[in-house]
């Protein structure tokens, strides 16, 4: 039932319409695709990613309804840029270490530069 062509792109009609005409077959798709997503993923990346989407379809799962799991899941990610150890938590911490942060050093001139004459313009 799965087509591979439905993997490599989001038709959103197409997943639409399966959604309200066979749920099942929905879902069953969904798994498909989000499977065969973590797989192509690096090795070392699948288990985290395989994680991570445990989480998203617990909050999903705990939902009462999708605007709700909508809402969840995007405040899941916020957490992850803007909390404790987040995205910009890691950024600042990078650009305010005087270790990690260095000044361009002068440097001494490697090469000959070789003077060009300037040619008249013809008009």
């Amino acid at each position: 039932m799965m087509q591979k062509e439905y993997l490599k792109k989001v038709d959103f009609d197409y997943w639409t319409t399966l959604a309200n005409q066979d749920p099942d077959a929905f879902e069953e798709l969904r798994l498909a695709v989000i499977d065969e997503l973590i797989s192509e993923a690096p090795k070392q990346l699948q288990q985290r990613l395989r994680c991570l989407q445990w989480r998203i379809d617990q909050e999903r799962d705990r939902a009462q309804n999708p605007l709700a799991a909508c809402i969840r899941i995007s405040n899941m990610m916020w957490e992850k840029v803007l909390g404790k150890n987040g995205f910009l938590e890691s950024l600042q911490s990078v650009t305010d270490s005087p270790s990690l942060v260095t000044e361009p050093q002068p440097h001494e001139a490697s090469a000959a530069v070789i003077p060009f004459s300037c040619r008249p313009r013809s008009n």
